[in-house]
């Protein structure tokens, strides 16, 4: 088995001191490739830095929404034309905090912070479309606005993933503009009721496997930091629920992988 991390934040701080264990430890269970998606600008010269050292380790450029007060155009395009930057995002909208987000942009209504994030975010689908590198995105609490957004500039994208897919309907119909829906820990959870449910309903050819480490940890191992190396206990969850062989899965989320990224 030889899969791919496809969102995994090894630029936090939480792996400074075991990088190299973390990534033996995937290594041995499967995972042999890793992309480090963009959140914090902070971090992005630290995930350049980590796929120009390690091979099999790539990164995307942009800003999460969370962070969309902080984008720097110019600073995320810096990044763009290095070989080893295969996305751009993670981008897209969040309205889980809208209050916090309204303190930390220093703005006075939700519909501010909307505003921003939504400038943010076009921004980046816009540097998707030039650069013709996929789209990584981030929905959380937003799926309508972010549906009616990822539609209008669909045609353009070389196409996309649904970061930690949040089981919403809706989303399933961007699968025709080849969007990806990535599936992670959440899938192992007691409460994932909607998310087992709307699996089956996912075409095989759009499933990709990420982690979100060091978040969303799967059961057994909920509390602990998550790793890439858990994504197998992913992979046997959803061969149960698609009643599907782990080999027959890891042969098409693989073509899928490389689909959307090329050759990694």
């Amino acid at each position: 088995m030889q899969l791919c991390d496809t969102h995994c934040h090894l630029d936090s701080s939480r792996y400074f001191e075991d990088f190299d264990a973390v990534l033996e430890r995937a290594q041995n269970a499967g995972i042999t490739r890793f992309i480090i998606p963009a959140a914090h600008p902070e971090d992005l010269e630290r995930a350049q830095s980590l796929a120009h050292k390690y091979s099999n380790v790539y990164f995307a450029t942009g800003t999460h929404p969370n962070g969309a007060h902080l984008h720097n155009e110019a600073f995320v395009r810096s990044f763009i034309n290095d070989p080893k930057c295969v996305a751009v995002g993670e981008c897209g909208l969040d309205y889980y905090r809208l209050d916090e987000d309204m303190r930390e942009f220093g703005v006075d209504s939700k519909e501010e912070v909307k505003a921003m994030q939504y400038k943010v975010f076009l921004a980046q689908i816009k540097l998707a479309i030039e650069s013709k590198k996929p789209l990584i995105v981030h929905i959380r609490d937003a799926s309508l606005d972010s549906l009616n957004i990822l539609q209008s500039y669909a045609s353009k994208l070389k196409g996309g993933i649904l970061h930690c897919f949040n089981a919403d309907f809706q989303l399933l119909s961007l699968a025709k503009y080849n969007f990806y829906y990535g599936i992670g820990g959440v899938l192992t959870f007691k409460n994932a009721r909607k998310l087992v449910e709307v699996l089956p309903k996912i075409p095989l050819e759009s499933l990709l496997l990420e982690t979100d480490a060091p978040y969303l940890t799967p059961h057994p191992h909920r509390g602990e930091r998550n790793e890439p190396c858990f994504i197998p206990l992913v992979l046997d969850k959803m061969s149960e629920i698609l009643n599907l062989p782990k080999e027959q899965l890891v042969a098409q989320i693989n073509q899928n992988t490389q689909r959307l990224f090329g050759e990694l």
